[in-house]
């Protein structure tokens, strides 16, 4: 079969097209054959190897992804040859709590990931796409969507008439506004670009503002909401962003910490986070039963996924390169 691979240091030139040896599924495993993945910027970093996001070299990239059941274990009785399904972005971590083992079997990372024709996978792990989406909309939910729907309503648990803050147009940000719409929230957001700030607005965005005409979106956030403060921050940005997201909160608010994308380590005021006795959650996807539950909810309101672009196969790195430039608004899709 073929496989993209990271083989070495170089980046996005370390990107490989190579032959390897089709898996073969044990008793307890199914082979799926990969129709479509999608890009999440963690994929970026490990491809990069920047911010001490490291694994072993070569491994296949890309946590997401979804496809057909291409042959079945001898013990599997659940699944048949045919089936549609999505996988999990951490195939171990089923229902009940987080560990370190579920996070060393994140696909994509310390693990092969899915940016390949076929792979293998527990047979447990996996969940059937509903009928009216496409191969291409279900690979993109495995690490975005869930991650909002854990931070949403798993931990935020949202209530309508609340105010929930976005940063950005990526594909955490945009499930989050879908999800924080369906359930009566108002949406606040922001973005570098005016297009982009259209399209969040005809999505239902309350208030959108470019933060390069004006930087203090802190400031606008509280006077958006009479100097109270949102109730929820979904947090993507890091150190650079995060100060302005505690200021952005109100008494008693939450910020859900996903993004990594100015970096891992800064200067954080944390008297804030304890003077106004804010909840700052790590959130790091969620568990195949949060996976369940969100495609339950998305299949009775039939919500799609936004998906930017799709790319061809042979065109991984021109996909990645998009990521890099931080242009695409929504999810950016690799069909198999």
């Amino acid at each position: 079969m073929k496989a993209w691979q990271i083989t070495g240091t170089e980046g996005l030139a370390s990107l490989r097209l190579q032959e390897t040896p089709t898996p073969v599924p044990g008793k307890d495993e199914v082979l799926v054959r990969i129709k479509a993945c999608s890009l999440n910027y963690r994929d970026y970093m490990n491809v990069k190897g920047i911010r001490g996001i490291t694994g072993p070299i070569p491994r296949v990239p890309c946590s997401d992804g979804a496809g057909v059941i291409e042959a079945i274990g001898a013990a599997v009785t659940n699944w048949r040859v045919g089936q549609r399904v999505v996988i999990p972005f951490m195939p171990t971590w089923l229902e009940g709590g987080f560990s370190q083992a579920h996070a060393a079997a994140a696909l994509g990372g310390a693990v092969d990931g899915l940016l390949r024709e076929f792979a293998t996978l527990p047979a447990n792990s996996l969940l059937e796409v509903p009928e009216y989406l496409s191969l291409e909309e279900a690979a993109t939910l495995p690490c975005a969507a869930v991650t909002a729907w854990d931070a949403l309503k798993v931990r935020g648990q949202i209530q309508p008439g609340e105010t929930v803050l976005i940063l950005g147009t990526g594909g955490v940000s945009i499930f989050a506004l879908q999800l924080a719409i369906a359930a009566g929230a108002r949406v606040l957001a922001i973005t570098s670009h005016d297009e982009k700030a259209r399209r969040l607005r005809s999505m239902g965005a309350s208030a959108v503002m470019n933060y390069r005409d004006n930087p203090l979106w802190d400031e606008w956030a509280l006077a958006e909401t009479q100097g109270l403060g949102v109730d929820q921050v979904i947090e993507i940005g890091g150190p650079d962003t995060l100060n302005r997201s505690i200021k952005a909160t109100r008494f008693g608010g939450q910020i859900s910490l996903i993004g990594v994308l100015t970096g891992t380590a800064g200067d954080i005021q944390t008297v804030g986070i304890l003077r106004k006795s804010i909840r700052l959650d790590g959130i790091y996807v969620g568990s195949k039963s949060m996976f369940r539950s969100m495609l339950d909810h998305m299949t009775q309101m039939q919500m799609r996924p936004v998906i930017d672009q799709i790319y061809a196969f042979t065109e991984v790195p021109s996909a990645f390169a998009h990521l890099e430039s931080a242009r695409h608004f929504g999810k950016i899709v690799i069909r198999v």
